[in-house]
This record gives structure tokens, sequence and C-alpha cells, in this order.
């Protein structure tokens, strides 16, 4: 039978996740359920795609994760004339030996902050593809393999917002997990006003973890038990995505799995050593929803992907 808490040895490892969360609302205010579905991506090694109007601090909070960590970061603004090789790099020509060198992109790293990533065509947002899905990159026919762990933080604004084009599917099936931050409320915002009338908070945020230490707690939520039962439960929700009228596409296999590791990272984040039906249903609404497609009837009767997501969590036998 599972332990009800995490062993001895990962206790530190709550204690920092505890620091980090701590850094991050430091700077993002009345945000703790984004904070802690950063942290669930972070410990899944999955990446994050952030929606919301401009100014909510999407940018902010991507890039106080990035300060919290000592790893590898790299920011790249997505703009219309972005091209392919600007992310992944190229070969360049040295003139004093005669032959090509290639020069490393900026998705050479830990971290990628890929701000406003609808901004740049379908061709450049396709570069990507490859490296969030398998963690290497085929540049020029070479293969080249990402530093590990390779964790993508994306930024768009709506894709009614002029100059943007929308993510194909495929790439948003790549995306562990869906945020919109939303705006804060007064209190907050008052918090936010004061805060940063000198400085911006953002730039004096400790590292709280190491490279090794984000390895070694990845490796951690990969032995969180999860009941066959449980499992089930996952794949029951999934079914019922592709089986609802009210949808054109359901989930991807990839999504059930992406909901497995979410699901224990989930529980590593409330330090217990196991899996609930509450940890799947908690994360559905993040990991589910933006994999779907609704049908045309569906968008004119204003019913949206999270409304479908949620009526199925409700609907769908839980084990007990």
């Amino acid at each position: 039978m599972a332990q009800s808490t995490l062993p001895e040895q990962s206790e530190k490892y709550v204690q920092k996740l505890s620091l980090l969360r701590k850094n991050l609302s430091s700077v993002i205010r009345g945000k703790s359920e984004s904070i802690d579905m950063m942290m669930v991506a972070l410990l899944s090694n999955g990446s994050v795609l952030m929606e919301d109007v401009p100014g909510t601090g999407k940018t902010t909070l991507a890039k106080a994760l990035a300060r919290s960590l000592d790893v590898p970061f790299n920011r790249v603004q997505f703009t219309p004339d972005l091209l392919p090789t600007d992310i992944l790099g190229s070969s360049i020509y040295n003139p004093v030996d005669g032959t090509f060198h290639f020069r490393e992109g900026p998705i050479f790293c830990n971290i990628l902050l890929a701000d406003e990533i609808n901004r740049a065509s379908p061709r450049t947002q396709s570069a990507l593809l490859e490296a969030m899905s398998e963690a290497q990159a085929t540049i020029e026919g070479v293969r080249y393999l990402l530093p590990s762990p390779f964790f993508v933080l994306a930024t768009q604004n709506p894709v009614d917002f002029h100059g943007t084009y929308p993510l194909p599917e495929a790439q948003l099936d790549r995306f562990l997990i869906h945020l919109q931050l939303g705006y804060p409320d007064t209190e907050n915002e008052i918090d936010i006003l004061f805060s940063q009338s000198t400085e911006h908070p953002v730039d004096h945020l400790e590292r709280v973890l190491n490279h090794e230490e984000v390895v070694q707690m990845q490796d951690q939520v990969k032995t969180v038990h999860v009941d066959q039962s449980v499992a089930r439960y996952m794949i029951d929700l999934v079914n019922a995505t592709r089986n609802d009228p009210r949808l054109k596409l359901g989930v991807s296999p990839r999504g059930s799995l992406m909901l497995f590791r979410a699901s224990q990272a989930i529980a590593f984040l409330k330090n217990r050593n196991f899996v609930l039906p509450d940890d799947v249903q908690h994360m559905g609404e993040y990991v589910l929803a933006h994999r779907l497609i609704l049908t045309s009837k569906a968008k004119y009767s204003s019913i949206t992907k999270l409304d479908v997501v949620k009526d199925i969590v409700s609907k769908v036998k839980v084990p007990t």
C-alpha cells in the first residue's frame, strides 16, 4: 500500500517548493492557483501556455520562475518576421578555415520563454514542435539533443487580437497546461501599485532551486503511486471527450499521458505519495480543455471548452 506522505528524503524538496512558491507569490499577487500550476508543469517536465489580454502578468510570471531556478534561460520575442533559424540556430561560414560552424539558437537552454508566440507565422511556430515533444531539434539534417530538463513557457494574446496566428492543434497538444491569469482583484492590484512604485520585485528574486534539484524532484514525481482504478478514471474522462457530440476532436493519448503526469505532480505538491481522483479532477480543466475542438453548433451556442470539461468531470463515475 502507498505511503500517505512523501518519504523523508523528499521533505527537503517540499521545503524548496515552498520557497519557490513564496518567490513567485511576491511578484504575482493573488494568483496562487496559477502559481501552483506553473510548479506542476515544472515537476512534470511539461510546457505551459499562458493566454490572456496584455498586461496581466504572463511574461512577469515566466520571468519570475526562470529567475528562481539556477538553470540556463533564454527569451524569444515572437514577431511576424521571426524565422525558424532565429530560434533553432544555423550554420555560419568561417572564412578563416573555409568551413561552416553551427551556432546554437536560443532554444538550447533549460527554460525557453516564447513571448507572444502567436504573433509569429505558423512556419516559425512549428519550429518548436520537435523540441517540445522529443527534447531535440533537427537542424540542416543533423539531430541535436536539447539540455535536460527542457521547459517552454509560452505566452499569447487572445486569438481575436490583431496580428495573431492561431496555434495549430498539434502544437497545442504539446503543452501540458493552459493558463489564463485574469485580472487581479482590487486589493491585490493596489499592492501591485506600491510594490512596483520604485523597482520591480522580479529583479530581486533569489535562486531557490538548482539544476540537480529540479531533475531529482522530477524523478521523485514519477514514483508517486497511481492506483489502477484512478488510471482507469483518467481514461474514462478522456474517452468521454472523444464521444461527446459537442466536440469535433477529443483528447489524444498524449493528453492522457499528460493528465497522468500532472496528477502525480499535484499529489507531490500536496505532500502525498499517491494520486486521488480529486487530483485528476483538479488537473482536468488545465490539462484537457485546450486539446479539444468544439463543433460549429457548440461554438454558436456559446459553450466553451472548459464548460465541456467541467460537465464531463461532473458526469463520469468517480472510483471509490
